[in-house]
């Protein structure tokens, strides 16, 4: 039997089942389609079989780590949430996603990574409380840097030098994008009718981060929320796909353990080992730094008795 498909991806958080714009991508596809997946939500890439997420690990031993190369082996794999879709409404697939990461995705980054109120009060403290030490001391740096190239890239050369002036423009375009989301949709349950398609799973995850995060400085939220059918729509799949992870209280009684909930094995272990890590480098660092110094006596020692040396001590201790 051959082995099951693997998911890794950024745990959930602010109601969410994943707080990365990506996996909730992928996985919002996977639950539209069924796809037999078991699930990591982890807060540590580096145990990702690809050191990033998402990372989709297939049965047959194969890694992919790019959302839409896994969203395409899916579909090879006959998880196809646009089996039924006719060739207009595939086009207009295409030109949506690229609309998407033209003029959302942009602003997305801007208002989680380079916003300063927002990356300090809510992005960076997300990932700083929720990373394994030592990486959330670096790793919530490197991230935001990542994302400030990626974002130089999408706005390209002609790209306005004034700051505010970008900002403005960036913006502008965003809530026009909004907007056009909201006329597309109308009253529909989803963009193409009564069944999701990769269309919504793309256009939920940009939405849900948006409409979730308790943002400090929401330009973009205020206007999202003024957009009625965008937000219903949202709720809509939050309650429909993920009914716990949604949620923002979770129910009182336990759930049976799933592939998608799982608790990380030997996790008190890791925390503790963590913990008697970050005591042995401050203690070496005491040592080192001559802010402690230890003073050894010669021990007394009876006659015919033989001295043990430190290594044997240990052993003994």
């Amino acid at each position: 039997m051959a082995a099951p498909m693997e998911l890794f991806c950024w745990s959930g958080g602010w109601g969410l089942p994943s707080v990365d714009l990506d996996s909730l991508a992928v996985l919002t596809y996977a639950r539209f389609t069924g796809a037999p997946l078991k699930v990591h939500k982890i807060t540590n890439p580096w145990r990702s079989p690809s050191g990033t997420l998402p990372a989709l690990q297939t049965s047959h031993g194969e890694v992919i780590s790019v959302p839409h190369k896994i969203i395409t082996h899916l579909r090879k794999e006959k998880y196809n949430a646009d089996y039924d879709l006719s060739a207009r409404q595939g086009a207009d697939t295409l030109a949506f996603m690229s609309l998407l990461e033209e003029k959302l995705l942009p602003v997305l980054i801007h208002t989680f990574w380079v916003d300063a109120k927002n990356y300090v009060e809510v992005t960076r403290k997300w990932y700083a409380e929720a990373m394994p030490f030592p990486l959330n001391f670096f790793l919530p740096g490197r991230m935001q840097r990542q994302y400030m190239e990626r974002l130089q890239l999408l706005c390209g050369e002609h790209r306005p030098e004034d700051e505010e002036e970008l900002e403005k423009e960036l913006y502008q375009e965003a809530r026009e994008c909004l907007t056009l989301l909201s006329q597309r949709l109308g009253s529909q349950k989803f963009f193409f009718g009564d069944a999701p398609a990769s269309l919504d799973a793309f256009v939920f995850s940009y939405l849900a981060l948006l409409q979730q995060a308790k943002l400090p400085s929401g330009k973009l939220q205020a206007h999202l929320r003024g957009l009625h059918n965008l937000c219903a729509y949202c709720t809509h799949i939050l309650s429909l796909y993920f009914p716990w992870e949604g949620a923002e209280v979770p129910p009182p009684c336990q759930t049976p353990a799933s592939p998608e909930n799982e608790e990380e094995p030997y996790r008190r272990r890791n925390q503790i080992l963590s913990v008697l890590a970050g005591l042995a480098a401050m203690a070496g660092y005491a040592l080192l730094s001559g802010i402690v110094s230890i003073q050894r006596a010669p021990p007394a020692r009876a006659p015919g008795t033989r001295a043990l040396g430190m290594a044997e001590e240990d052993e003994e201790e």
